[in-house]
C-alpha cells in the first residue's frame, strides 16, 4: 500500500472513529433528555400534590386571625421587627449542563443581599461557587436531593436551620430566591418572604370569609397554635419553592440537550457527508491504480 493510500485509509478510520463517537454522545443526550422531562412532571405534580395541604393551613391561619378579630387583637407577628437581621436562602443546583440557569439566580440573589450583615444559605454546590465567585460568604450550605423523595427531609433541615437563625443569630426576616418556569421563560427568578408572613398576605386570610356556619373551637393555646400554624405555611413555601426550582432546572437542562441534539446531529450529518466523499475517492484512486497497473502490464508484454 502507498502512503497515500495509507493516509487515505488512516483518515476512514478517523471518521469512522469519530461517527461512532458522535452516537455515543447522541445516546447520552437523549438519555438525559428523558430523564429530565421524567423529573420536570415528577417535581410539578409534587408541587401541585400539596394544594390541599396548603389550603388547610390557610384555613387554619384564618381561623386564628378571625378570633384575634374577634377579640380585638391586631395583625400577629410572625418574625422580627424590620430592624432584626436578614437571612437568604438561594436554590441553585448540583449538577451543570443547565445553561445560564445557575447565573441568572444568583444575579438576583446579589440585588437582595442587604450588606455585610446578611446571613447568607445556599442550597446547591453550582450557585453557592457563583456567589463566593461574587465575594460573597457561604454560611450554610445545604444539597439538593436527587428526587422528589428528598425533599421533605430538605425543607425540615432548612426549617430546624431556621430556628436556630432566630434563637442565636437574631434573624427575624428570611427570603428565599429561587428560579421557576412562566410560559416560554424556562428560568425566570422570583422571591418569597418566609418569614414574617407579609401583612398583606394575613389581612387577605382577614378578609376572607370563613366558608362554614361559626369558627372552630381552639383546643390549644393561641401562641402555641399559631407558631405551629406559621412553621407549617414555612414548610408549604420552602417545599413548593424547591419543587418549582428544580422543575425549572430540569426544563432549562432538557432545552439546553435538546440544542445539543441538534448540534450533533448538524455534526453527524457533516461528517456522514465527509466519510461518503472520502470512501468514494479512495474507491476511485484505487480503482485508478489496478487500471494503470494493468495497461503497464500491458505495455511490457507488448
Amino acid at each position: 500500500m502507498t502512503r497515500m493510500g495509507a493516509a487515505v485509509m488512516q483518515t476512514l478510520e478517523s471518521l469512522s472513529d469519530a461517527l461512532d463517537t458522535t452516537g455515543d454522545i447522541q445516546s447520552i443526550v437523549r438519555t438525559m433528555k428523558a430523564l429530565s422531562a421524567a423529573s420536570i412532571r415528577q417535581f410539578e405534580q409534587a408541587e401541585a400534590a400539596l394544594g390541599d395541604y396548603a389550603h388547610t393551613v390557610e384555613l387554619g391561619l384564618t381561623a386564628m386571625l378571625h378570633d384575634r378579630r374577634d377579640r380585638g387583637l391586631p395583625l400577629p407577628r410572625t418574625g422580627g421587627h424590620a430592624a432584626s437581621r436578614a437571612a437568604v436562602i438561594v436554590i441553585g443546583s448540583e449538577r451543570g449542563l443547565c445553561g445560564r440557569y445557575n447565573e441568572i439566580v444568583t444575579r438576583h440573589a446579589l440585588d437582595r443581599i442587604e450588606g455585610p450583615d446578611t446571613l447568607l444559605a445556599v442550597i446547591g454546590l453550582r450557585a453557592a461557587a457563583r456567589l463566593e465567585a461574587a465575594g460573597h460568604g457561604i454560611d450554610t450550605l445545604f444539597t439538593l436531593p436527587g428526587s422528589v423523595g428528598g425533599l421533605s427531609d430538605l425543607v425540615q433541615s432548612v426549617i430546624v436551620q431556621s430556628d436556630r437563625w432566630q434563637r442565636e443569630d437574631g434573624i427575624g426576616r428570611i427570603r428565599v430566591v429561587h428560579n421557576r418556569r412562566e410560559g416560554r421563560a424556562l428560568a425566570r427568578p422570583v422571591e418569597r418572604q418566609l418569614l414574617p408572613l407579609p401583612d398583606a398576605y394575613l389581612q387577605s386570610l382577614l378578609d376572607a370569609p370563613w366558608p362554614g356556619p361559626g369558627l372552630p373551637f381552639l383546643r390549644m393555646s393561641a401562641p402555641t397554635l399559631l407558631s405551629w400554624l406559621v412553621q407549617q405555611r414555612l414548610f408549604v413555601s420552602l417545599y413548593r419553592a424547591l419543587a418549582e426550582a428544580l422543575a425549572s432546572e430540569h426544563a432549562t437542562r432538557l432545552a439546553a440537550m435538546q440544542g445539543a441534539e441538534r448540534n450533533i446531529e448538524e455534526r453527524r450529518e457533516d461528517l456522514m457527508q465527509i466519510y461518503r466523499v472520502t470512501r468514494q475517492e479512495t474507491i476511485t484512486r484505487e480503482l485508478m491504480d489496478v487500471v494503470a497497473g494493468y495497461e503497464a502490464v500491458s505495455a511490457v508484454e507488448e
